[in-house]
């Protein structure tokens, strides 16, 4: 379906809109480390978002995927990864309102560091989903409602798997069961939201088409009354449908993987990422979307810009901000990925981010 777009507009200041900023992968690579470190053994991020934060700051909603856990020293990357709690400090400071965490390396310290890993989330105030202490926080914290501007959002949260690992009860993570979803999704109707929206962690990795079983896992949530869902794990990019073939005929946006929003990965098509960006807005019998874009950034590494740190730029950022390594790399992801879009994505558009 072809339906209206919205590019760039968030309706500020109109209190029956409320906008929702979906964003991917938060990576924290050995090298991503290396470049933060100061002399002191502290960490500084302030670079990483300095050139998105805005776009950050000015949804409603902003969520983001980490991909790491806070698990204390000693701080790693891939293949078990820990983080700083600096990197959490720069979420914060970014934009960042609700963070994602059901996914395949949030057991990668173990029990202890995803324990650790909320006790985080709380002291800076984040809201979040997918990890729990223990049955009674589920109980009490799941679904995610978040409330905002007099709307009621639903956050769901799930992964595939935890690469092998096992949480140790009574920690929780939550696991793609459908027998489970289907009871979180009644439990999320019932708190009468304005809009059910399933994160899932999901896919084959470096594929840049979903997998059947997705689709048709994507299909069933929305039969049971998700509005909209949104995936990630697979490190690149995969298009997107907006869906109006329910019987509720109402426009559902399925996006199957944001992509990598920073991290230091090289291989074709997993340098960049995606933010996407869903409008609602107030009607007397439900909040409906209203417009919806997709916006792409690319991220830049030391190796290639000569720089202190790593740096998530916006698509159009201008030319004489970049060297020529810088260029060339950002051109071939944007190219690629916009050659995806135009073959696969149904009934969304690329919106452009407001310069600073």
């Amino acid at each position: 379906m072809e339906m209206f777009m919205l590019p760039c507009v968030y309706a500020s200041g109109q209190n029956d809109t409320l906008s929702l900023l979906f964003i991917g992968d938060l990576m924290q690579h050995d090298a991503q480390l290396d470049a933060a470190r100061r002399s002191d053994g502290s960490f500084d991020y302030s670079a990483c978002f300095a050139e998105v934060s805005s776009e950050i700051k000015r949804a409603d909603i902003a969520v983001g995927n980490l991909e790491v856990p806070l698990g204390g020293k000693p701080y790693s990357g891939y293949p078990a990864f820990s983080a700083p709690d600096e990197w959490l400090y720069a979420m914060r400071d970014a934009g960042f309102d609700v963070m994602l965490a059901a996914n395949n390396h949030c057991l990668d310290r173990g029990t202890e560091g995803l324990v650790r890993t909320i006790e985080m989330f709380d002291s800076l105030g984040f809201d979040y989903a997918g990890v729990y202490r223990d049955s009674v926080e589920r109980v009490e914290r799941y679904p995610l409602l978040v409330e905002k501007k007099g709307f009621r959002i639903a956050f769901l949260n799930y992964t595939y798997g935890t690469n092998g690992i096992p949480v140790t009860p009574p920690a929780i993570v939550n696991r793609i069961d459908r027998e489970q979803i289907r009871r979180d999704i009644l439990s999320a109707r019932r708190m009468k939201p304005d809009a059910i929206i399933a994160c899932m962690h999901w896919g084959i990795e470096y594929e840049l088409l979903p997998e059947r079983a997705d689709r048709e896992l994507a299909e069933w949530m929305l039969s049971l009354g998700v509005d909209h869902v949104i995936g990630s794990h697979p490190h690149v990019v995969q298009p997107i449908e907006v869906v109006d073939t329910l019987s509720d005929s109402e426009p559902h946006v399925v996006v199957y993987s944001l992509g990598n929003f920073i991290s230091n990965m090289s291989r074709l098509h997993t340098d960049g990422g995606m933010m996407v960006k869903l409008l609602l807005r107030k009607t007397p019998e439900k909040a409906r979307l209203a417009g919806c874009g997709y916006s792409f950034v690319w991220t830049s590494r030391p190796v290639l810009s000569g720089k202190g740190n790593f740096i998530v730029y916006p698509s159009q950022v201008p030319l004489d901000e970049l060297n020529t390594a810088e260029k060339s790399r950002m051109d071939l992801f944007l190219t690629n990925v916009r050659k995806l879009f135009k073959r696969y994505t149904k009934g969304i558009n690329e919106y452009f981010l407001e310069r600073k």
